[in-house]
Formats: structure tokens, sequence, C-alpha cells
């Protein structure tokens, strides 16, 4: 969430902020409207509280020279202006309420090296890693490859569950398994991240705490019962949340955090999107990064970020790109966002598989996670970051389809082989 008094200062900064993001600015227009509002309701109460203060020094020199009758008088006149300021205080904490609950609803603002731009077409690409490959047959996608492999079954997911939901099978099914353990060993023993395994259900003080409440509840699966619990749309949610109204020291910072967690998201508005296959689906896996930094290191901290997530798919062997997210692709909460996108051969292009964002104290400030630089300093508020490292099912795709044989048999990228007990190739069952 954005500062209140930055925002009231800064509000043509804030309006050129939302315009570059393609976000409506009525919210902000309300907000100016409320704070003058606000200011008229402490200018009146100023006014009025010097007139009682006058008052009652006027009643004091009135009972000293034995005018009781007029002393009485004014103190009569006082009651109903303090009845007065008790009403101007009321409306003054009711426009600050409403002013943050506006807030709540409005974007972060982009770093200044973030490139302008509406939509992905002004997505900058930053670099490039591995060639994609030339294949001297036509390539299949990964819903023919696995559903052929026998690992992929999608009809009788859809059976159990309905549409965007998917069953792995045998080597299948093992694959996403050894994908996890891979990314989890990689980020502990090679990157430095504290493993943690966090609820998978999360009530809606995380919700906010990370963004997606109140603006994106349509995008979440709650539960129906009255504790009002929400199943978690990405791992960000817990693991960010972690420290939620706490205060940690200086040195105790970063903190560095992966997690594996299924993710559910009900993918509203996006029917007809990535309809086929596992791109888009309402339930997925993702071993996801987490990180609290102190403001001044953070963006230090997203470019690691970054390229801890990037060394999985160099790991594999799978080409892969990475652009800086225009000002209209970010996300709501982030301030700066590079996505990771791999080689998908059947589609001749490259598909994000991770987004790496650094969100600077607009989630701290929702979560209220602070720190002190010294015992007796005034907290400040840490700065979050988050990225997958990466979205396994995703993973899964780019492995089948950019390690396909001819035959419709499936090489095992060699940094996966040891959790595959060995296993070099997925084979067409006999």
């Amino acid at each position: 969430m954005l500062d209140l008094h930055f925002v009231r200062e800064n509000i043509e900064r804030v309006r050129a902020a939302l315009e570059a993001r393609g976000f409506p600015t009525e919210a902000l227009d309300r907000f100016a409207e409320l704070d003058a509002e606000r200011r008229h309701v402490i200018a009146e109460s100023d006014r009025l509280n010097a007139a009682r203060n006058a008052a009652s020094r006027e009643i004091g020199a009135l009972i000293k020279a034995g005018r009781r009758d007029e002393a009485e008088a004014r103190r009569a006149a006082v009651a109903q202006l303090k009845e007065r300021l008790a009403e101007l205080e009321k409306a003054r904490d009711e426009a600050e309420a409403r002013m943050q609950e506006l807030l709540a609803t409005l974007p972060n603002i982009p770093h200044s090296s973030v490139p302008f731009g509406l939509d992905a077409s002004a997505n900058v690409e930053v670099r490039r890693w591995g060639t994609p490959r030339t294949f001297d047959f036509e390539p299949r996608d990964h819903v023919e490859l696995g559903t052929r492999l026998g690992i992929l079954d999608l009809e009788r997911a859809a059976k159990i569950a309905g549409a965007r939901f998917a069953i792995l099978n045998g080597a299948g099914a093992r694959l996403e398994r050894a994908l996890i353990n891979f990314m989890l060993d990689l980020h502990t023993r090679e990157h430095g991240y504290t493993e943690t395994l966090p609820p998978f259900i999360v009530n809606a003080q995380a919700l906010f705490g990370t963004g997606q409440l109140p603006k994106f509840e349509a995008d979440l699966f709650k539960l129906t019962d009255e504790r009002n619990l929400y199943l978690v749309p990405t791992a960000e949610v817990p693991v960010t949340n972690y420290y939620r109204e706490e205060i940690l020291a200086a040195d105790e910072l970063p903190q560095k955090f992966v997690a594996y967690t299924p993710c559910f998201r009900s993918e509203a508005g996006s029917y007809g999107r990535d309809v086929r296959g596992l791109i888009r689906q309402h339930q997925f896996e993702k071993v996801e990064l987490v990180k609290l930094t102190l403001p001044e290191t953070s963006y230090d901290e997203l470019e690691s970020l970054t390229r801890d997530a990037e060394r999985v798919l160099q790991l594999l062997g799978l080409p892969y790109r990475v652009v800086t997210l225009s000002t209209g692709d970010m996300g709501f909460s982030a301030a700066k966002t590079y996505d990771i996108e791999v080689w998908l051969p059947s589609q001749n292009a490259y598909r994000e598989i991770s987004s790496c964002s650094n969100c600077e104290a607009f989630q701290a400030r929702r979560a209220q996670i602070r720190f002190r630089r010294a015992p007796s300093a005034k907290p400040e508020f840490v700065h979050t970051l988050n990225g997958s490292g990466l979205a396994v099912g995703r993973t899964w795709i780019a492995i089948l389809e950019n390690y396909q044989q001819q035959d419709g048999s499936v090489v095992i990228p060699e940094a996966l082989r040891p959790y595959m007990d060995g296993m070099e190739r997925i084979a067409l069952p006999e």
C-alpha cells in the first residue's frame, strides 16, 4: 500500500504513475476530495479549539470577578463547542479511514527504470540464454507427448474435478517430484535460502498484506465456511506474511526463503486463453523465492533473485530470455518485475515461467513488517521481493517439448537424473 502522507503530498506524481500503468484514477480523485474535506474539518477543529481555550480563560476571569451567572452562561456555550468538536473528530476519522480504504485499491508506483507502456508490447528484453533447438521433425506439444507417453491424463482429471485440472502418472508424476526436489536443493544448498513449508490455506489478512485482497478476490478460491479462509494462490502469500506485524533488527536482514506449495487460482476472466494443456491451470505447483531486505539493497537483491531463478533453467539446459515488464504489464504490488520466459518449441515462442519482483515497501506497509537500524531507532518498512524459482508445471512442459525425440520419447536432463533414480528417458509404453 502507498503511504498516505506521500500520496497526499505527491498526488500528481501518483496520478501520473497510475496513468502509466493504465490504471483508473477515480479512486485517487475521491482520495483528493476526502483529503480536502479532512483538511477543512481539521481547520474548523483548530478554530473551535482556539475559541474553547479563549472561552475557558474568560470563564476563569468571570469567576474571579464574582460574575458567576455570566460564567455559567459561557460554560453552556463551551459545552456546545465540545459537542461540535466531537462531531468534527468523528468526521476526520471517517475521512481518514475512507482514504486508507481507497489507498488499498491503488497499485504500487513503478520504479524509474521500468519501461513506459500500457501492455506487454512495451516490455524490454534484457538478455537471452541458450539456443532454441532445431528439430528435423515436426515437434509435438506437451499434451500430445504426455498423452502418448501415458504420463498425462486430462480427460480423467476433467471427470474428477472439471476443466483446467490434470493428472500426472508414472514417470510424469516422478518428473514433477524430481523438479520440486531439484529446485529446493539448488536454492538451499547453492543460493542460501532457508526452506520453509507454509500452510496452503491463509486468512484474509495475509492476502491483504501481499495485495490480492481486496481487489482480486475473484481470482481466489475461498472456503465456504465462516472462517473466511482461502487456498493459497502462491507461496508468496504465507511466506511474505511470516513476519507480519513484527519488527526485525537490521542485522537480521536479508531474510531469504524458498517454499514449495501447490497454488490455486480461479483464473477469473482468463477463459479462452491457454486452454490446451498445463499452461493455465486451476491447480499447479511452484517453488517460490521470497526475500525481506533493507530498502537500500533491494534492487541488488532483485538482480540476484532473478539470477537464482535463471540458474534452474541453465542447469536443465532450457533456453530462455529475461524481459523487464512495462508499467502497464506489471502486477499490482510490484515496483519492478523481470519475467523469465522459457522457449516452447510447439508455440515457437518464449513463455513466462517466472516473475521476479521488487515490491519495495508496498506489501510491508500493508502487512506492517518493519525493522530497526538500532534498538532506539524509529521502525522502518522492509522491502519485500518474490519470484518463482520456478513454476514446476511449466518447467515440466518445457522439458517434454525441448527434450522430445522423433520416436515420441523424452530424454531426461542430466541434472534431474539423480532425482529420477538414474532414468535417462521416458519411453513410449510397449
